[in-house]
């Protein structure tokens, strides 16, 4: 067994006495450009149907870092004020697997406010949005692996199939956006396995649209996100992106005692974004640090306007 994927299963159940516990779940970095993925009240915003997929830490140098992929969709149907959407979200750190599926439903009451809006982009000028996902989670825990003997914490593996009901509220407006979510209130509640101890996590985020067409179609626009998780730290995603009409773009970012994050994005064909992302760690963890991307279309005219 690969001595960096002992020491990174190990780390996680420091401290564990009579039950186990579920990996810390992650902070999406791509959450500013699919924010359907933490909150379902996101679903049918975008102009047109929309699908993604994203991947994190795939190339990472060491066995049993930590790796996210997603695989999402979401569209709007009765005149816009109804979003549907699905997805599939895989996480896996040392031996640790978590697999979700979900489907979600959103409901969307229109505000119209007078605002000034960049002429090479389209925002609804008010949405208060409500959404619901209800879904099911695998995890899976392979101790055995780990090779711990005399301790009956890691004498079998764990595999624990978890009903999920998530909520989420989200208010757009031209020039700004607000949201909470949660993806699963039920937390460990209807787990299949007693031993298994869930916390689910809680977002909030916040984000402005600073533009004006006289710059030549530059929109700056900085987002903060909080995660917090019962047993965890409070964590803060902060944030700041520049945007050419929807055409490239570049940012950075911090993540609280974690990491530095940079990115650079293009709109290619008026209906595909694609963006690179790579967190560069600031501890001193063993794990390094890690690239992403988020590949996204959208159909109909797609990202652009004119």
């Amino acid at each position: 067994m690969n001595f960096i994927k002992k020491i990174t299963g190990i780390a996680l159940f420091i401290g564990v006495l009579s039950t186990i516990n579920a990996q810390q779940t992650p902070t999406f970095t791509e959450y500013n450009y699919n924010p359907f993925i933490i909150n379902a009240a996101y679903a049918g915003s975008t102009t047109n149907p929309e699908l993604s997929i994203s991947n994190n830490g795939t190339f990472n140098q060491f066995e049993g870092s930590p790796k996210s992929f997603s695989l999402s969709g979401h569209g709007a149907i009765n005149q816009k004020k109804v979003g549907l959407g699905a997805g599939i979200i895989r996480d896996e750190i040392g031996v640790t697997t978590n697999t979700s599926f979900f489907a979600a439903y959103s409901y969307k009451i229109y505000f119209d406010f007078e605002s000034s809006r960049p002429y090479w982009q389209l925002y609804e000028p008010g949405v208060l949005s409500f959404g619901i996902t209800a879904g099911v989670q695998q995890y899976q825990n392979s101790l055995t692996q780990l090779g711990i003997v005399g301790d009956p914490n890691f004498a079998q593996d764990i595999n624990a199939t978890i009903p999920t009901i998530g909520l989420g509220v989200l208010f757009n407006h031209a020039s700004f956006y607000v949201g909470f979510s949660t993806p699963n209130i039920l937390g460990d509640t209807l787990a299949s396995d007693d031993s298994l101890n869930l916390n689910s996590p809680y977002y909030s985020y916040f984000g402005y649209r600073f533009f004006n067409n006289r710059f030549q179609g530059l929109m700056i626009k900085p987002n903060i996100l909080l995660k917090y998780e019962d047993g965890a730290p409070l964590q803060a995603d902060i944030n700041i992106a520049v945007s050419f009409r929807n055409k490239f773009e570049i940012g950075t970012g911090y993540r609280t005692s974690n990491a530095i994050n940079f990115l650079a994005g293009i709109y290619l064909f008026n209906n595909i974004r694609a963006i690179y992302n790579y967190n560069l760690t600031t501890n001193d963890s063993p794990l390094g640090n890690t690239h992403g991307f988020i590949l996204s279309y959208q159909f109909g005219k797609g990202y652009q306007i004119k």
